[in-house]
């Protein structure tokens, strides 16, 4: 007999920002076994348009190739089946989760536009990435309609829109390629086109649904509605984007012949409907319950919460009934550079001699520059940031404010202000928190899975600023790991997520517990903290004007 004979297998495929991971999950406990992972060619196109003309893109614009989503299935699949020794017989079911919304315009058939001849060097035919924010102007546009509307599904997005979700980054492809939206007979979200490629059948992820498109209470915005902000798109929801809506845990169809040759797996296995990589990953650590917070903590944090009852939350990112688990509210809300602003800012504020010395003391550039600071008194560099590099996502929703950092003197080093920044993302999820138990959602207790996992140093100074315990993910491949739960659920091995998490979920609870005496010290950066977020991001329009003369003078050169 061998090792694995018997027991039955999901597949859990997340992709990420920069690349995707694929995991093969034990499905009576959760258990890896095996696993890859496979880096995007093309990576992010955000400063020129490398897959067509090279011609360089607005300074809001973050596309991506669709095709190297597609090499993750053909590349990574086949080899974490392979290092999981197990059968393709054995593999019952495959989940997908997806950065969200990441948006795609396709013919009928699925193919996306960018790969027609016509639209090649087009950039608004490209994957236009989550951390896209070419669409502000429609996002306010939105806003300002369905306020003076009355239009009751704005409440469930905090009374305001991000520029990162579907319905205003479609009007932009209007306004902006108006001959790409024309030919698109679909719009859809990455996570939908993943299906629908394994399958070949077109569905729509509730989850990803009720937050990014607009789905509420079984329907879209009204076709009245949307005919008042352009004519042209009257009919966006009921011509490009009709189809069928999906549970979390629902079952789209079968793996195709097509796709079956691409992994290895067997034709007819189970696909899931997708779940934004956010989510899944409550599902990982089983936080599924009332109270019970999640954080993911990567390029981006997003944190995800479930909830009895619904309430009115501003600055939120979404709530949707059944977001997370059936019977319960699932409640969004994001910071939009984490990993990445300190990835910045090793990239091109760090002197050589500390990368040097890192390298010379086996650590990551990140663990150095935090144990630098690791005997400093909490304050003693008299540093307070804002983590605003690529905009606000919780609480102000404004993609147009920007990064800051308060306090610098000649004597100002690399690493202190490195741990500014991460104190200042730690500020902004307590910002988060307590803005939901002020609005009457409470929590209980916060789980953090992701890759910044990896430092615990950073770690600590969250549990130390928020004041709370961290729980942390039991895996490392959260995200894969949590699509897998809910592929178990797709293939019959469980009756619903809550069954599933609780047998297959893992984590390891309380992981890292504040020092009172440095979380006292935190209070008083933390009451600068929300001094400067209030006058930056309320009471002043500097940074609005900043990011206007900026583009204005993107434009006059572009012209030249």
């Amino acid at each position: 007999m061998t090792e694995h004979e018997g027991d039955r297998f999901t597949l859990g495929i997340d992709f990420g920002t920069l690349s995707g991971r694929a995991v093969v999950t034990r499905v009576s406990d959760g258990e890896i076994i095996g696993e890859a992972v496979h880096s995007y060619a093309n990576a992010v196109m955000d400063r020129t348009l490398t897959a067509g003309d090279g011609r360089e893109l607005p300074t809001d614009f973050a596309l991506q190739v669709p095709d190297d989503y597609l090499e993750v299935v053909r590349i990574a699949v086949p080899a974490a089946v392979a290092s999981s020794g197990v059968e393709p017989s054995a593999i019952i079911g495959i989940g997908i989760d997806f950065t969200s919304a990441t948006v795609i315009v396709t013919d009928e058939n699925g193919r996306p536009l960018c790969e027609l001849d016509e639209f090649r060097n087009e950039p608004h035919a490209y994957a236009k990435l989550w951390k896209h924010h070419g669409a502000q102007e429609q996002a306010h546009r939105i806003v300002a309609l369905a306020k003076e509307r009355g239009e009751t599904w704005l409440a469930r997005y905090g009374g305001d829109l991000s520029s990162e979700l579907l319905m205003p980054k479609a009007l932009e492809t209007l306004e902006k390629a108006p001959d790409v939206y024309a030919r698109a007979t679909q719009i859809v979200d990455a996570v939908d086109w993943i299906t629908w490629q394994l399958t070949g059948t077109l569905t729509y992820a509730a989850g990803d649904s009720g937050y990014k498109r607009m789905f509420q209470d079984e329907r879209y915005p009204s076709p009245e509605f949307l005919a008042a902000l352009n004519p042209d798109f009257t009919t966006a929801f009921t011509e490009k984007m009709a189809a069928p809506v999906l549970p979390l845990g629902g079952r789209v169809g079968g793996l195709s012949a097509q796709a079956a040759a691409w992994t290895g797996l067997d034709e007819g296995t189970a696909v899931a409907s997708g779940n934004i990589d956010a989510h899944v990953h409550a599902v990982s650590v089983n936080a599924v319950r009332p109270g019970q917070l999640t954080a993911i903590m990567g390029t981006s944090t997003c944190w995800v919460l479930s909830a009895e009852e619904y309430r009115d939350v501003p600055g939120i990112f979404g709530a949707v009934d059944g977001g997370i688990v059936a019977g319960a509210w699932g409640y969004e809300a994001g910071q939009s550079a984490v990993g990445d602003m300190f990835d910045w800012f090793t990239a091109n504020c760090v002197p050589q001699r500390y990368v040097d010395a890192a390298e010379a003391a086996g650590l990551h550039l990140n663990d150095y520059l935090m144990s630098l600071t690791e005997h400093s008194e909490v304050g003693e560099s008299g540093l307070v940031a804002l983590d605003w590099f690529n905009g606000n996502r919780s609480i102000l929703i404004d993609s147009d404010l920007t990064g800051l950092v308060v306090g610098q003197t000649l004597r100002t080093t690399a690493p202190e202000v490195f741990r500014a920044l991460v104190e200042a993302t730690a500020f902004g999820a307590r910002v988060i928190i307590e803005n939901f138990e002020a609005h009457g959602v409470p929590i209980t207790d916060v789980t953090a899975a992701g890759g910044l996992l990896n430092s615990s140093a950073i770690m600590q100074v969250y549990a130390d600023a928020l004041r709370r315990p961290l729980s942390v993910a039991g895996v490392s491949q959260a995200g894969a790991q949590g699509s897998a739960i809910y592929a178990a659920v797709a293939a019959g091995a469980y009756a619903d997520i809550v069954a599933a998490a609780a047998a297959m979920g893992r984590v390891h609870h309380d992981a890292y517990v504040p020092d009172p005496t440095r979380a006292a010290r935190y209070d008083d950066l933390y009451a600068l903290y929300t001094e400067l977020y209030e006058l930056f991001g309320r009471a002043t329009e500097v940074m609005h004007r900043s990011r206007g003369i900026a583009r204005q003078a993107v434009a006059r050169r572009s012209q030249d």
